[in-house]
């Protein structure tokens, strides 16, 4: 994986084009040996070439309208394109009408000069953590690939994309961690913007109260390129921030419970790495996060919501849909509306309580997941892609919740299999939470980054 702004230099130097770019990430996308097949659903591969010829022909007169201009990317399957059937990763949407128009942060790619490879792979309905998928298949993590671990998801193709070259960055959506699950998994950093911070207009929904935008992408200097263009705003000017000095919080409640061997060897090796450099790192009590299990008992916002769009699809055509995603999305019937404002007043409790708590701390850190990727035979039974969605969606649900901007950042060694550190910060403070992501990213995994 090259960083974006070492691609860019590339462009503006002339030593690659993007259409050689483009051909490259074609040729990944094609080799029957590799994932592409399972990883995109659609590949524009004609417009692809058109346009990166166009972007090199532009160029060359001197008009480059984004450090994106003429670098690969890849958009994710519940994104509306003019024109096109928005699939969701189901078949159940097949006779769909076509969008309209481009979802805007779509639009927004293109006008910065984006090539968009194509449309990738996801959970059905984004309704999962694992990145499985019945219809179209699973893009196998490129960690210990012989063996066929899961992605992560539900932006599982979008990770796969960037891991293989198939592009240089993804747009993924995240509800409950679909951006930072499959980057810890797959071993890149991604962001969760403040949500409101990024237009979902165009995406097909999950949470009309969680739902976000954001990317995947070799390093934090690229999510906050990548960033800026989703949220409409100049490239940002970022500086990393000083360690020394910063104050981190690290909660003594859930998100340190049942940690594997490796991430819980990797977050110690990080924490102590931070602090070396000079940061302040304590163990807080956040009791507001011990209640998390039990106020999302039957899946939050996400199962009601989504049983609200799906429920009439789903008595008509049920038994088209991955039957572990309609168990998930049917447990929305369960709700009554007492329950739902019950629960909306319970996350405007727990988002003040929670601001306050950490309101003396730069970031809150914890391992982005309890444990590494897992083989895709593992989670093969109902009952065992149950409990492991449950487990990987547990930490992140957490910045989602308390409407949080969230940054996870590779922090393995070399050779290992990949773990994140999160890194979470206030709502709207996403600049300063990305330049302590460009420090701590320097000093917990310099040879990753």
């Amino acid at each position: 994986m090259k960083a974006l702004a070492d691609l860019a230099a590339d462009l503006a130097s002339g030593k690659t084009t993007s259409l050689k770019l483009t051909e490259v990430a074609l040729d990944r996308i094609e080799d029957p040996t590799g994932e592409g097949e399972r990883t995109f659903l659609k590949v524009y591969r004609q417009a692809a070439l058109e346009s990166a010829t166009a972007s090199d022909k532009a160029r060359a007169h001197g008009a480059v309208p984004s450090p994106l201009a003429g670098i690969p990317f890849s958009i994710k399957d519940l994104c509306d394109v003019a024109g096109e059937i928005t699939l969701a990763g189901s078949i159940v949407r097949r006779d769909a009408a076509p969008a309209e128009r481009d979802a805007p942060v779509v639009a927004r790619l293109r006008a910065a000069g984006a090539i968009i490879m194509g449309r990738t792979n996801m959970v059905e309905f984004a309704m999962g953590a694992l990145g499985t998928n019945a219809h179209y298949g699973t893009p196998k993590n490129p960690f210990d690939r012989a063996r066929g671990r899961v992605p992560g998801g539900s932006s599982s193709g979008a990770a796969v994309s960037v891991s293989d070259g198939m592009a240089a960055a993804a747009l993924g959506t995240d509800t409950a961690g679909s951006v930072r699950i499959p980057a810890a998994l797959c071993g890149m950093a991604g962001f969760k913007p403040t949500a409101r911070r990024v237009p979902t207009a165009g995406i097909y929904p999950l949470s009309r109260t969680l739902d976000s935008v954001g990317p995947l992408a070799p390093t934090v200097a690229c999510c906050a390129l990548v960033d800026a263009v989703f949220a409409g705003v100049a490239p940002p000017r970022l500086m990393p921030m000083p360690l020394r000095g910063l104050r981190f919080a690290v909660p003594n409640h859930l998100v340190l419970d049942d940690l594997d061997q490796s991430v819980a060897g990797a977050f110690e090796r990080s924490l102590s790495k931070l602090s070396a450099a000079g940061a302040s790192i304590s163990h807080i009590d956040f009791p507001e996060l011990a209640r998390m299990p039990t106020v999302n008992r039957i899946g939050g916002f996400s199962t009601a919501e989504a049983f609200t769009l799906h429920r009439a699809v789903l008595e008509r055509a049920g038994n088209q849909y991955d039957q572990n995603v309609a168990a998930r999305i049917r447990l929305g019937e369960a709700w009554t509306a007492a329950d739902y404002l019950d629960l909306t007043d319970t996350r405007a409790e727990m988002i003040r309580t929670a601001n306050e708590r950490t309101a003396p701390y730069d970031a809150v850190i914890m391992p982005t997941l309890p444990v590494i990727a897992c083989p895709i035979d593992d989670v093969a039974e109902a009952e065992a892609w149950t409990a492991m969605n449950r487990l990987l969606l547990r930490n992140t649900l957490v910045s989602n919740f308390l409407d949080r901007c969230a940054l996870t950042v590779p922090c393995h060694d070399r050779g290992e299999a990949p773990v994140g550190l999160s890194l979470v910060g206030e709502a709207m403070a996403d600049r300063r939470l990305l330049e302590i992501g460009l420090a701590v990213e320097t000093c917990i995994a310099p040879g990753l980054a």
